[in-house]
């Protein structure tokens, strides 16, 4: 069997006394696209910037190609980190910086290529997202939701990376510039080779450019010992899955968690009557 290309090993990260991932195994295949879901809270963003070595876990490990991210040396980190693309929530573009600066700023930093080659390059990239001549000289506030994302995309594909983290990529856009970004998402891994990884919430980009799911759950709503992944399989079969509670997300059913939301409240108030 293809060994992965990300591994975590055990994992689990705790940010004070709060306990965001616990014991979690996950492996990444190169050239594949994996799509996690869950809800807020359930660590999603937090398992990648795990991957890049943004964060470092509690316990467990994360392996890269085999080598562990805890026993790379600072170099071997950055050069690791050259060869992945993260696209932010909400973009993360330098307010202060012109879209072509945006796009320019990775390569720049890590240098190599002249002036013109990074012009061209950031010009191939910004036509690769379908953004139009003349884009370069405008600011991120001149921009709308729709085109920073865009903007953010080609910034993180203009290092030519092996592979693509996207955090919640469609958040805040409308149904039509949803699909674009999807769409964009299926386009860069078919011009070339790319391991995807994507954070999201919403169904029609699980669906849409998915190779294989993961549902992650908030470890407060867990019984000991559960795990954390309540589902790990194809995106065709989430809607038969046996688990009432990957249903309930898929289907947007929020009957139950009300239920269960009532039913923390009136603990709490019996807590405090003591």
């Amino acid at each position: 069997m293809t060994a992965p290309l990300i591994r975590l090993d055990g994992v689990s990260v705790r940010f004070g006394k709060q306990e965001v991932l616990r014991d979690l195994t996950l492996e990444i295949f190169a050239n594949r696209t994996l799509v996690v879901i869950g809800e807020s809270g359930c660590g999603k963003s937090v398992t990648l910037k795990l991957i890049v070595g943004l964060l470092k876990p509690t316990s467990g490990e994360v392996y890269f190609e085999g080598a562990p991210l805890s026993r790379m040396r600072d170099a071997e980190l950055t050069a690791m980190r050259k060869r992945v693309g993260f696209l932010f929530q909400q973009a993360a573009l330098f307010d202060s910086l012109t879209v072509e600066a945006n796009v320019a700023f990775g390569l720049q930093a890590h240098g190599g290529l002249t002036a013109l080659a990074i012009r061209e390059r950031v010009a191939e990239r910004l036509r690769e997202v379908g953004l139009p001549v003349g884009v370069e000289g405008k600011m991120p506030a001149e921009l709308s939701g729709g085109m920073k994302k865009r903007v953010g995309l080609a910034r993180a594909l203009a290092l030519n990376p092996d592979v693509m983290l996207y955090d919640e990529p469609t958040t805040g856009l409308d149904p039509i510039m949803t699909d674009v970004i999807n769409e964009l998402i299926l386009l860069t891994r078919s011009r070339r080779p790319v391991t995807s990884l994507i954070v999201t919430h919403e169904m029609r980009t699980v669906h849409k450019v998915a190779d294989r799911v993961v549902m992650l759950y908030p470890l407060a709503r867990l019984e000991a010992g559960e795990s954390q992944i309540l589902y790990d399989g194809p995106p065709q079969k989430l809607l038969t899955s046996l688990n009432p509670r990957v249903r309930q997300f898929v289907e947007g059913e929020a009957r139950d968690r009300l239920s269960e939301m009532r039913m923390e409240s009136e603990s709490a108030e019996m807590g405090s009557c003591k």
